[in-house]
Formats: C-alpha cells, structure tokens, sequence
C-alpha cells in the first residue's frame, strides 16, 4: 500500500478542483469558480488534506489560474477563435469565463474524466460552443485524429496544457509539441514552467513520495531549448512570485515556516532570491517566433 491519497494523474484534477474552490470563497477571490467545489467533492478535499505544503498549493494554484485565464483573454483579444484544452479535468472556464458565444471550445481527456464531468454539469449551460472529446493523449494516433479535426474547424487556435506537460516524458513531450507545431492554425500554447530548483524543492518538501502514482517526469537540461527545438518559442512569460506581487497575493505562510524562511533570507544572496522567484511561472508560447 503506497503513502499517498493520488492513484493516477487524473486524481490531481480533484486535487487542483478544491483549491479552486476555497479561493472562490475568498472576499479577494482572484477568480470565482462556483462549480469548483462540486467537481473536487470529498475525494478532492481527502487529497488536499493528505499533501504536503497546502498553504504553497493553495496560493500556486490561485495565481496560476489568474495567470492562465489572462492568458485566455489575451488570445481572445488577438483573434482566436478556437480553444483546445488538453487533458482539461475538472476546468470550467467555458462555464465561468466571459467568452463569445461563437468560440469553439474542446476539452479532451481520458473518457473516465469527461464521463464524471458530464454527468455533474448536465444542467449547467456554457458561455460557448463546447464540445469533450474521450481520448488518451498518449496515443499518438488518436492524438492526431484529434488535432487534425480541430484544426480544420478553427482559424486561430489556442491549445491550453495546465498541468499536462510535467507529467508526461522528454520524448513524450517533444512528440506532442511536434504534433501541435504540424497545425497551421495553432497561434499559442500555454504551459507550465518548472524549474530544476522547484523540483529539487519539491522531493526536500516529501511531494515526490505523495506523488508516486503520478510523477513529474519532465525535466530537460533547458527548457526554453527544449521547445526552440519542437519549434515553440517564448511570446510572454509570467512567473508565479511576480504576479502574485503585482495581484497583491503574498503567500499565506504559518508562522513556523515564516520564520525559517526569514532566517534563511539572512544567509541567501540576493542574485539566489531572484532566482528562487522565478522558479515557476506560465509560458505562452508562440510557433516559430524568437524573442
């Protein structure tokens, strides 16, 4: 028996589900997710009690939802007219988010997922044309049957991968950036940024144990290279610590760990502070542009 409330990747959309949930009951909500909490249920709350460092969890998964929904809004600003989400979970964006009526919007995932998802929002009615697809993005084929439909469908594209890519292998990451830079309607893409520090960080904190079942397999000796090479380039990137400074939102930390982390600041260069501050953050890449 393993010491960990997560059995599969698809555990951790609950996980995220609940944090969603709480920040929505905010008086300084950052977003408001009302079917957040409906979605995670009890299973999302057992995870969230279970993990390590929730106070980090609940602030990460509050500002990179702001982050990601800007994002959204920024590509809507520009023309898209499509948005595919990739191993999308528990999301409810189509539902939440002021959205034209006429954007297509796919959520695919594995057909477990868009199963338990359409039975508990079949009387909630979407801002836009939205439309699941059951598949497992590891196969490839049916992977590209997918993307091929879409893209047909669309003239501006925007794939969203929120949580995706860091559980998926070097190879395995750099064939689906192979298959999204193949579309000729494909504008951005937004994905997570972790950097080897926050990996490291996360195995100190015991994260890695609790996440056994669903690791994060997707380290490449440079990211940004990584991608440069599938075709990918960076068009913005935000870091967490940053917006967090610029929304107002400073990490809730308990005592104890303010402390340490005040005495640690004493022995830390500040060259290493900046560092530490951009450990994760959102990328919204763009195909074949260079900064």
């Amino acid at each position: 028996m393993t010491d960990t409330p997560i059995e599969n990747v698809s555990d951790t959309a609950f996980w995220v589900a609940h944090y969603r949930a709480l920040e929505s009951k905010r008086a300084d909500a950052l977003f408001h997710d009302p079917l957040a909490g409906m979605l995670a249920g009890d299973h999302g709350h057992k995870i969230a009690r279970a993990m390590p460092m929730p106070f980090m969890t609940a602030w990460a998964i509050a500002i990179r939802t702001r982050i990601i929904d800007d994002y959204i809004r920024l590509a809507l600003s520009r023309g898209v007219d499509g948005v595919l989400n990739l191993g999308a979970g528990l999301d409810t964006r189509p539902y939440r988010i002021h959205l034209p009526e006429s954007l297509l919007w796919i959520e695919a995932d594995y057909p477990s997922v868009i199963e338990f998802k359409e039975q508990r929002l079949l009387d909630e009615k979407p801002r836009c044309r939205l439309e699941r697809a059951k598949v497992d993005l590891r196969n490839p084929a049916a992977r590209r049957e997918l993307l091929v439909n879409i893209n047909a469908r669309t003239t501006k594209l925007l794939i969203l991968t929120e949580g995706v890519v860091p559980y998926l292998s070097i190879e395995e990451a750099g064939s689906l950036a192979d298959d999204l830079r193949i579309l000729d309607k494909a504008c951005y893409w937004i994905v997570d940024y972790f950097s080897p520090e926050l990996i490291k960080f996360r195995r100190r904190q015991g994260m890695h144990r609790k996440m056994q079942n669903a690791p994060w397999k997707f380290q490449p000796a440079d990211y940004f290279a990584f991608f440069r090479e599938h075709g990918w380039y960076s068009g913005e990137m935000r870091y967490l610590a940053e917006e967090a400074d610029r929304l107002k939102r400073p990490m809730q930390l308990p005592l104890v760990v303010k402390l340490l982390f005040a005495l640690r600041r004493l022995f830390t260069s500040k060259r290493r502070r900046e560092a530490f501050r951009k450990t994760a953050g959102y990328v919204l890449f763009e195909p074949g542009i260079k900064n």
